[in-house]
């Protein structure tokens, strides 16, 4: 008797074995699939104006980003910004970056900033960034259209 419970018990033990080798065990964690880097190139327009007629509109390339006046409903146009444009590479948020002042386009724009560099900020699908005028600092939010 005690042979015949040794061998089953033992045979039970390979049974086991089998199992877990041939995939039984434990699996291999799957990886979630990465959030992608949002995509801030195109046509950007302010949000947070309270005027239909005023307000800034921006367009972001690989490499660059303008900003203009809009007046009269659109029939105007003044250049604000033109400077530097950093992708972001991942998904985390808030993604800022530094824009350089592309001096060549600003310096005969009569209402451009003559800042060095702007602080712009992504987050929650809107671009953010201060706008100075006048002795009166803003913070202007566009939305991508």
């Amino acid at each position: 008797m005690k042979k015949r419970t040794l061998t089953l018990l033992l045979s039970a033990v390979m049974c086991l074995s089998l199992a877990a080798c041939a995939g039984g065990g434990a699996q291999p964690s799957e990886e979630p699939t990465p959030t992608p880097a949002p995509d801030l190139t195109g046509e950007w327009k302010q949000v947070d104006g309270n005027s239909e007629e005023n307000y800034q509109t921006a367009t972001i390339t690989a490499d660059t980003i303008e900003i203009y006046w809009v007046s009269d409903g659109g029939d105007t146009k003044s250049l604000y910004w033109a400077g530097s444009f950093t992708a972001p590479t991942t998904a985390d948020q808030p993604y800022t970056w530094d824009s350089e002042n592309d001096t060549e386009k600003t310096s005969t724009a009569l209402l451009a900033s003559s800042d060095d560099t702007k602080a712009f900020t992504y987050e929650n699908g809107q671009i953010s960034y201060e706008v100075s005028a006048l002795g009166t600092t803003t913070t202007v939010k566009m939305e991508k259209q």
